[in-house]
């Protein structure tokens, strides 16, 4: 039993060959197998079955919803009523949400099954998964190498099939990188396309909640049913929701653009000799392709992290031992308890994220940092967007390399250069998926992203579903 699609999964389901019971104890199954992958936090084992029997009844009842068969993981940083919610945090400690964020209730709403939650990247800080106080996740693919962060606990539980599908959340990368680096699907939407009510903050303008599938089709149902406007969320977009699951466009000729890499990147030789030939391909295929020289690209970093520290200093500022999780009995007075709590709470990168965005919002140098920034990041945001006046997508790689060992990114530039590819969309507030269209000479899998303009997720997935049946991985 081994499903890549909820349209799978309802056929077995319809024509009886399978029971949703049958389902999850198979997931079930599965994660006790993997548990050595330290993807799950907290299994929903119990809640699960259970669920599982009452859609179970209503499937032959004919009345279920969308989203009936499907099993889901949700990462340690969304919302559900009366679980424990950590963000892969020692401060959250003993923390149960009281309300269940707006996206995952609608998940719910329409049969959706969560099986459990997923472990993260401290707060979402981090690129490989490392920095969680449970522990780092293995990748699935192999346990010697990172599975990417900071939604990492989500994709290696997809690609190893401990659930259909998972949420993650994206803020410079998080959900595209470790699908890049699990070899699955990894969706970002525009920025306010998803409420972000129940969601733990790590920079409120950049953060969405993302997708992490094995197909297309699941990514665009559940992000169909997750959109549109939420009354929790002033930030969440108005603009009208649109039939994603229907996947069918036109492409016969599509003008595309390719990033033109300077070989400054430090990008691995095989990814690069693929993004080549995926090019090649679509002009077979009977598109316009064309290389961008896109040189505002090396401002993208910078500008993301300058912002993300200075808006995850003051949303973290909430957690100070006080009201809820972590309070530390070293304290000798109210100001030592705060200090005593944070410094144990937090871990290494949440620290050095907060120091340096409050060096950065600090008086002396608010205008030289966090305000030039501010404006660079509109600078990107009017280039990027300028980019889709003349093509219709535009292709990069994910990431600069396929997934690394444990380690071997020791320092924090490293690390940060892993987000290389990805901050771009964060910073333009564009959607962008990673779809595993490749492999390195070494079998280590390949991510090509792909952008597209604001707003435009029926067409960046019409066309994503395209590229998977169309292109190398399909004829393989």
């Amino acid at each position: 039993m081994h499903y890549r699609s909820l349209s799978q999964v309802r056929n077995d389901l319809d024509n009886g060959s399978l029971t949703l019971p049958e389902l999850v104890r198979h997931y079930l199954r599965n994660i006790e197998e993997n548990a050595h992958l330290n993807a799950f936090l907290s299994v929903y084992g119990d809640s699960a079955l259970e669920h599982s029997e009452k859609i179970q009844t209503k499937l032959l009842k004919g009345n279920a919803g969308r989203l009936a068969g499907l099993v889901l993981g949700i990462k340690d940083v969304l919302c559900i009523k009366d679980r424990p919610l950590q963000a892969s945090s020692r401060i959250l400690d003993s923390f149960h949400s009281q309300f269940t964020a707006t996206a995952i209730q609608r998940l719910i709403d329409e049969d959706a099954i969560i099986i459990g939650r997923l472990n993260c990247d401290e707060f979402a800080m981090g690129s490989s998964n490392e920095n969680s106080a449970f522990g780092p996740v293995l990748n699935p693919l192999d346990n010697n190498r990172v599975p990417g962060g900071s939604s990492g606990g989500s994709a290696a539980a997809v690609a190893s099939d401990c659930c259909l599908a998972a949420l993650g959340t994206d803020t410079g990368g998080s959900v595209r990188q470790p699908a890049a680096f699990c070899d699955i699907i990894g969706l970002k939407p525009t920025y306010s396309r998803i409420s972000r009510y129940g969601l733990a903050s790590y920079a409120s303008s950049f953060d969405i909640i993302g997708i992490l599938s094995k197909s297309v089709e699941d990514a665009a149902l559940l992000l169909e049913i997750m959109t549109g406007y939420d009354e929790m969320d002033s930030t969440s977009s108005n603009e009208p929701v649109l039939r994603y699951a229907e996947l069918a466009g036109n492409h016969e000729k599509l003008k595309i653009g390719m990033l033109n890499y300077s070989g400054d990147e430090g990008i691995d030789p095989d990814i690069l000799q693929y993004m080549r030939s995926i090019s090649s391909e679509l002009k077979e295929l009977g598109h316009v392709v064309e290389e961008i020289d896109f040189p505002e690209l090396e401002y993208a970093l910078p500008t993301y992290y300058i912002l993300t520290t200075a808006e995850a200093s003051t949303n973290l500022s909430r957690y100070d031992g006080v009201r809820y999780g972590h309070r530390s009995t070293n304290g000798h007075d109210l100001e030592s308890m705060y200090k005593k709590s944070r410094s144990e709470g937090f871990g290494e990168e949440v620290r050095r994220r907060i120091l340096l965005g409050t060096f950065v919002l600090s008086a002396n140098y608010y205008d030289a940092y966090y305000t030039k920034a501010q404006k660079v990041r509109r600078f990107l945001q009017d280039k990027t967007r300028s980019l889709f006046d003349k093509y219709d997508f535009v292709i990069l790689p994910t990431t600069p390399t396929p997934p690394f060992k444990f380690g071997e990114n020791a320092t924090p530039l490293q690390m940060f250069l892993a987000d290389l590819f990805t901050v771009l969309a964060s910073v333009a507030g564009i959607p962008a998926i990673s779809l595993p269209l490749g492999k390195t000479s070494e079998g280590l899998p390949v991510g090509v992203q792909v952008m597209s303009d604001a707003f435009t997720e029926d067409k960046l997935l019409s066309f994503s579903n395209y590229l998977m049946q169309e292109t190398l991985t399909s004829k393989a």
